[in-house]
């Protein structure tokens, strides 16, 4: 006598439905920064739109997370065009809040410097500032301010990417006096000659929300920077006794701050 088959389940989530799936389309779903906002309308243009259009063959309806000016809401593509991709925008979304970090990044080699901007970006970092200091190469001084324009292109792909609620902003270079000068709560040098104290350490014992991190160039910043930094009352921290390359160095610092602003909230 042939029974009924019946399967069983193999997961739990299997049994709930549409609500599991509705869950995951929200931890997935991709997240655009908008070029622009008006309202309940929000538009992606140029090779921005172009991108959406073409590789990920966005269709009419669809539906993505909008980054639109200080909120981040639910977008359906109401219109394709060239260059132009329209959305009506919905319901706002939760988004955690932003992680208020200035890096003053000593510009160093445009390929590792584009790395460590992508990288950065991921872990939330606000505000990127390439300087210049005393052992930056000079063609690479005089070449950073023609380079800011893909930096803030990199770091905006990034950010959606990560789904950051917003990319970081990224200025025109600025010399070490200005860098030096720069206004924050908690003001931290990362400095190789600092021997005892360790970065968590500083931010464990002096969090802000308003932090300005700064990492020297290849080679790492001279005696005079540092005493610069000093008599600005910044404080001296250290990532270890391993010596690392700069956009190591700005990445795991990144991800140290990350980690003990999480842990803060």
């Amino acid at each position: 006598m042939h029974g009924v088959l019946r399967l069983r389940p193999r997961f739990a989530s299997e049994t709930c439905g549409f609500a599991q799936d509705d869950k995951l389309e929200k931890m997935t779903r991709r997240r655009w920064i908008a070029d622009e906002v008006s309202g309940s309308r929000a538009a992606l243009v140029g090779a921005h739109a172009d991108h959406l259009s073409r590789v990920l063959r966005a269709r009419i309806g669809q539906e993505f997370d909008i980054s639109a000016g200080d909120k981040v809401r639910r977008g359906r593509i109401t219109s394709i065009t060239e260059g132009r991709i329209e959305f009506d925008l919905g319901d706002d979304l939760s988004a955690p809040a932003p992680i208020r970090v200035t890096l003053a990044l000593s510009i160093f080699k445009f390929d590792r410097m584009e790395w460590a901007i992508e990288k950065c970006t991921e872990l939330g970092v606000s505000r990127i500032l390439p300087v210049i200091a005393r052992r930056t190469d000079s063609h690479s001084a005089a070449a950073a301010s023609k380079r800011v324009e893909r930096w803030q292109r990199i770091a905006r792909q990034a950010a959606e990417q990560s789904r950051q609620a917003a990319p970081p902003e990224i200025s025109q270079p600025i010399k070490l006096k200005d860098a030096v000068a720069l206004p924050g709560k908690t003001r931290i040098v990362l400095s190789e000659s600092e021997q005892q104290l360790m970065l968590k350490d500083v931010l464990r014992a002096d969090l802000s929300d308003d932090l300005v991190l700064a990492l020297g160039p290849e080679g790492g910043w001279t005696g005079s920077e540092l005493q610069l930094f000093s008599g600005a009352n910044w404080l001296a921290a250290s990532l270890g006794d391993t010596i690392l390359r700069t956009e190591t160095a700005a990445i795991a610092a990144m991800a140290v701050v990350a980690s003990e602003l999480s842990s803060a909230r």
